[in-house]
Order: C-alpha cells, then sequence, then structure tokens
C-alpha cells in the first residue's frame, strides 16, 4: 500500500482514483478544481479531500495527474499552491494528461532540481477503460522511477510500457492519436460507401472485420456510427486539442502528417455542425450531411 494524491477527477480521473482505492488498496487523497466532485468521490470511495494541489501532494509517494491541457497541467504543478513546492523528496508525480512533450520534459527538469521523480503516462482506452480498470498507459522517464511506479498504476492499467526518457509517453500517445484519425476517417468512408452501393452493414462490417481490415474502432464503433448515434467514447473537442498537439510537435520535428492535417479539419467541420461534444466516430456525419 502506498501514499497517494490524485490530482483532477474529470471522466478519466474519477475512476481512476476510485481504483487505487478499491483494486491498489492506497492511501488516497483527491483534488479537483471543483470541490463538489472531489467530495463525491470521497463519498464514494472513502478517500481524503484536499483544498489545493499542494495540501494534496503533501507526504504523498506518489502523485498522480490528470487535467486538461498543458497549461491546467502547469497550474497544478508549478503554479500557485502547486504540488511540485510540496513534494517529498524522492517522491514520483506520474501525469496523465495528454499534453505536449515540451512540457513533459519542462516539468521533468523541475522535479530534478527540486528533488523528486517525474514520468509523463497519458492513457488510451477512453472513457469506458478508465472506468473499467484496462486502460493503456504510455510512459517517459527513468527505469528505475517506473520500476516503482508500474506496480501503482497497474490498478487501472491493462498495459503499462516505459517508452524511453521523459517526453516520450506524449510522444507515443501522439502516435496513438495520430494512428486512430485515419482509422476512424476510414471507416467512416467504408461505411458511407457501403450505404451507398445498397450494402447491409453489419453484415459487411461482420465479414471484413475478421480480415486485414480489422480494428478496435471497427469492433466497437460501427454499429453506433451505422445508426447515426454519437454519443460514446472520446468527444471531437478533445481530440482536436490531441491533434493539435500532434501537428505542432510535427512541426518541430520535421513530420510529414498530411492525412492527420486533412482528418483534423474534418473535424473542425463537425464542430460547425454541432458536433463538439460527440465522439470521434462522428466523423461519418459529416459525410452525410
Amino acid at each position: 500500500m502506498a501514499k497517494v494524491a490524485f490530482l483532477g477527477l474529470g471522466v478519466m480521473g474519477f475512476p481512476m482514483a476510485g481504483h487505487l482505492v478499491t483494486k491498489g488498496s492506497h492511501e488516497v487523497t483527491v483534488y479537483n478544481r471543483t470541490a463538489a466532485k472531489a467530495k463525491d468521490w470521497a463519498d464514494k470511495f472513502g478517500g481524503r479531500t484536499a483544498a489545493t494541489p499542494a495540501e494534496a501532494a503533501a507526504g504523498q509517494d506518489f502523485v498522480m495527474a490528470c487535467v486538461g491541457n498543458d497549461d491546467d497541467l502547469r497550474a497544478v504543478t508549478t503554479g500557485a499552491d502547486g504540488a511540485f513546492a510540496a513534494m517529498s523528496k524522492g517522491a514520483i508525480f506520474v501525469d496523465h494528461t495528454t499534453a505536449s512533450a515540451e512540457v513533459a520534459r519542462e516539468l521533468d527538469a523541475a522535479a530534478s532540481e527540486i528533488g523528486f521523480h517525474f514520468i509523463d503516462a497519458p492513457v488510451s482506452g477512453g472513457q469506458a477503460g478508465a472506468e473499467n480498470g484496462v486502460l493503456t498507459v504510455m510512459c517517459g522517464g527513468r527505469p528505475e522511477d517506473f520500476a516503482r511506479a508500474e506496480p501503482v498504476i497497474g490498478a487501472y492499467a491493462r498495459m503499462c510500457k516505459l517508452l524511453g526518457p521523459a517526453g516520450s509517453g506524449q510522444l507515443t500517445k501522439m502516435v496513438n492519436q495520430i494512428c486512430i484519425a485515419g482509422l476512424v476517417e476510414g471507416l467512416s468512408e467504408g461505411i458511407h460507401f457501403a450505404k451507398k452501393a445498397g450494402l447491409d452493414v453489419n453484415a459487411v462490417i461482420d465479414t471484413i472485420s475478421k480480415g486485414a481490415a480489422q480494428s478496435w474502432q471497427m469492433e466497437n464503433r460501427h454499429k453506433t456510427m451505422n445508426d447515426g448515434k454519437y454519443d460514446f467514447g472520446f468527444a471531437v473537442e478533445w481530440m482536436r486539442k490531441d491533434l493539435s498537439i500532434c501537428l505542432a510537435e510535427a512541426r518541430r520535428n520535421g513530420a510529414s502528417l498530411p492525412v492527420t492535417a486533412l482528418v483534423d479539419t474534418f473535424y473542425a467541420e463537425v464542430e460547425k455542425m454541432g458536433g463538439r461534444r460527440w465522439d470521434t466516430s462522428s466523423l461519418l456525419a459529416r459525410l452525410e450531411r
């Protein structure tokens, strides 16, 4: 059992922090910008709440965070009443936010200077993965820190892997989102084509999903897409945030991402259709206007 703080109780963080109690048997303190959400969590799982990130982090072995973006992450770490000022020597900060590799390296350097450790550990698997404790966690950091943190992360992870030094987790999450963007657009076009061709979409997918076209998106989203239902999974506005990080990093490292850039413009069209909170499979709705 470890003493753990969790900062950020959104649709991902709330169940992730819960698994630390129910599956990990850890002693957990939570902080959330909206205090009522922290109280709801404590009422459900029995942990403690803190009024600030610094209060939550004080005396903890591990501090986990899952917030919105780079600015939110800086606010709960190095901002006023941020966690970094209160971290114990030798403790480990694990960041599950999908953020830039740049901020991961920045915070790793700040942690080292103060005397504790940092791992960037973005996740994949969406809300369902968080609720079921089967997330994929992509980590960047030092091997010895990862070895200590992996058993704690295991409370909500099915797969957890160290990919390299600080920033490597965020870079791997970018690869994940780049791949998903192209897959969802391809699936949307395939379903759209099947409909126009007068085929039974479910029969088609049942067939081709047993071959080389198979993907998680195909297996888990084709039925809801075919029914025009887009209130499942990862929101368009969140995907656009992630793709903006991918495209900014590509400008820095010289990678060519023509399909990713194009799909991002398609998601912008979905947003204009009122689909900011639709899930990412709503690319099909754009084709069926």
